[in-house]
């Protein structure tokens, strides 16, 4: 690794710290150290960084804004590059705006209701950036990232930079091909309708204020941990299980919404994921429901836990 981080330092990709706690860059606010982070400071030094790693053959994955996620506590090998500033751009033509895929999803939702255009009011409580929005087909509200994606531009491991359709993304509930053919969503293209600001603006804040009253924010969380079990919803069948407010370690079913779990107490990544276990044979035992898990879980486990 040592040559690796010394080159990229050398080529000034942007933002590189080593044994970086990612903890310090999930919404749940737990995870182990990446062996380096990287936050490149434009798509070329992005392209430059993904060069390196084919070159150094190092392991390799992207994280934004960390929601969603869960990092093991023995944290990642090889470099994980963070989207943020300097792939956050923004620009708004007519109904169309081209926005960069570190770009936090709930600014974007609130900039863009604001100058009248209508169709990501759904997004205005999702603590997400626009790439991984697209990369998990994020939604909220009866709406999610499929209805509105033009193209995405998407930077894969070999170097090359292609857009895709978004009638290509092979979008569905909480997943589009980008989870199964690596790549990276730098840059995407929304179209919207003109509606009237102040109904925009009142929908997104209603929104927003449902969310707030119904899910928990008190505490760490990632968001939803379960996707729904169609026709079933996750969050009532743990409920009706009786499993508010069950907690192991320093992590907690919580008591506002049975779909979130919440750190309430130094919580580790093993502890969630012996709660998502208990909730799965809870759940696979009284009803008979294999319910998957929407988080996405990366990293290694911590020698001698």
């Amino acid at each position: 690794m040592k040559p690796f981080i010394e080159k990229v330092i050398q080529e000034k990709i942007g933002i590189v710290k080593e044994n970086e706690p990612l903890a310090n860059h999930t919404t749940w606010k737990i995870g182990g150290p990446a062996d380096v982070l990287v936050e490149p400071d434009r798509l070329e030094s992005l392209k430059k960084l993904m060069d390196l790693v084919r070159l150094y053959d190092i392991p390799w994955r992207v994280i934004g804004r960390g929601s969603n996620l869960l990092v093991a506590d023995g944290g990642i090998e090889g470099v994980v590059i963070k989207l943020g500033k300097g792939l956050d751009q923004l620009e708004v033509k007519d109904e169309t705006i081209r926005v960069g895929g570190g770009y936090p999803l709930i600014k974007l939702a609130t900039v863009i209701s604001r100058q009248g255009l209508s169709g990501l009011e759904f997004a205005g409580g999702i603590p997400g950036s626009v790439g991984g929005a697209v990369f998990m087909n994020a939604g909220a509200h009866g709406s999610d990232i499929s209805n509105i994606l033009k193209e995405a531009l998407v930077l894969f491991p070999d170097g090359r930079l292609e857009w895709i359709k978004g009638k290509d993304m092979e979008f569905s509930y909480r997943t589009s091909r980008l989870q199964h053919e690596k790549g990276i969503c730098v840059e995407a293209v929304f179209v919207l309708e003109k509606g009237e600001k102040d109904e925009i603006i009142t929908h997104m804040q209603a929104n927003k204020d449902y969310r707030r009253d119904s899910q928990p924010w008190k505490y760490p969380t990632c968001g939803s941990v379960f996707r729904n079990p169609l026709p079933n919803y996750a969050g009532q069948l743990i409920e009706k299980a009786g499993l508010k407010g069950f907690q192991i370690g320093g992590a907690q079913i919580s008591t506002m919404h049975a779909n979130f779990i919440v750190n309430i107490e130094n919580a580790k990544a093993q502890d969630i994921l012996d709660l998502i276990s208990h909730v799965k044979k809870t759940l696979k035992t009284k009803y008979g429901v294999d319910i998957e898990t929407e988080v996405e879980m990366i990293g290694r486990p911590k020698e001698n836990d």
